[in-house]
């Protein structure tokens, strides 16, 4: 547990750093002194933060840094960012942010929120969120701001956030900076590997920029294990499983081999895991059987880039199930991230 809580103490610090989608490279400058402190030779790259140690291709992590947010575009204009960054043109209605819109739409009333400088991160103000609402004729969230009046268009509006820590569980806004941390933490551990962090996921657009990455520095075979947090109505049906694995997304099918050597490791060391798209599977069947539309596999980072690269890249993902997905009070349980930081450990081979 001791180990845990120095993750936990990184995650304090990087939760409240903001890294609204599509104005993460304040974030970025964040990633970069914590990893060389640790260790790691850090590049930038459009897109991608690269964190490598002396053998690169041993093992390679991705996880996405961006956050849900809000970007500014008029005056006393808010807007969900993930949205205007995607430009709406990847709105494809398989992803679970898609279909969740209209759910998530009232989360954030009176929910504190920051401006900042997307370069240097500077601080530009604090102030609430009033209310929310969906825009069918922009497909957008919007939203009213409490204290932002003076903002011009373009600015990034984080939600203020800390992370809490309780005796099961914590909670904050996870989703990815959770999986991040521990990615940093492994050079802390000697990791001689490969992590990326990723900008724009949660826009459908991360994936792009790993490929870019693959194709110019690649080696023939990359295998890649995507690390993120993985989204379950209640607790009850999150804490059924401490790891979720998948074997395909909406878009592509993962690497089956790599996939059972996960579920070997989980196994291994007494770790319950389960299949996402199997979960999906069992869900949807009660939904057709009551005449209700089935859900979206979902489209992670993993299954687009296995998608587009024709081969180049392979893998699957890791994740950590949730509770309160794309909220200020998203929950995990500490066994799950104990039991994440095992695995996580095997594959990087440090101790």
């Amino acid at each position: 547990m001791s180990e845990l809580n120095e993750v936990f103490d990184l995650l304090k610090t990087l939760i409240r750093e903001p890294s609204v989608v599509g104005a993460e490279h304040s974030f970025f400058r964040v990633l970069q002194r914590e990893l060389e402190e640790r260790g790691a030779q850090v590049t930038w790259y459009e897109g991608v933060l690269v964190a490598q140690g002396s053998k690169p291709f041993s093992a390679m992590f991705s996880a996405h840094i961006d956050r849900h947010g809000l970007i500014c575009t008029g005056p006393n204009e808010f807007q969900y960012a993930a949205f205007v960054a995607g430009n709406r043109s990847d709105l494809l209605g398989n992803s679970v942010s898609e279909q969740l819109i209209n759910k998530i739409v009232d989360r954030f009333d009176t929910t504190p929120v920051m401006a900042y400088e997307p370069w240097s991160g500077a601080y530009r103000g604090k102030g609430r969120i009033a209310k929310s609402y969906v825009c069918e004729r922009r497909n957008n969230l919007i939203f009213t701001l409490e204290g932002m009046e003076h903002l011009v268009a373009g600015t990034p509006v984080a939600f203020a956030d800390r992370l809490s820590v309780k005796e099961d569980t914590i909670s904050g806004q996870l989703d990815n900076v959770l999986t991040a941390a521990f990615l940093v933490h492994l050079f802390s551990l000697g990791f001689q590997g490969t992590a990326f962090f990723t900008a724009q996921e949660e826009a459908g657009k991360s994936w792009r920029y790993l490929l870019e990455w693959f194709r110019r520095f690649g080696s023939s075979t990359n295998r890649l294990i995507v690390v993120d947090t993985s989204p379950y109505p209640d607790r009850e049906e999150a804490d059924k499983q401490q790891l979720v694995l998948r074997h395909k997304d909406a878009n592509a099918e993962f690497d089956a081999l790599l996939t059972e050597q996960l579920q070997a490791i989980c196994e291994v060391y007494g770790h319950t895991c389960s299949y996402k798209d199997e979960y999906i599977d069992q869900k949807n069947a009660q939904l057709l059987a009551q005449g209700l539309t089935p859900q979206s596999y979902g489209s992670t980072e993993m299954g687009r880039i296995i998608a587009a690269s024709n081969g180049v890249v392979t893998g699957s993902t890791l994740q950590i199930p949730t509770t309160g997905y794309h909220t200020m009070e998203e929950t995990a349980s500490i066994a799950s991230c104990q039991a994440f930081l095992t695995v996580l450990k095997r594959i990087a081979e440090v101790h």
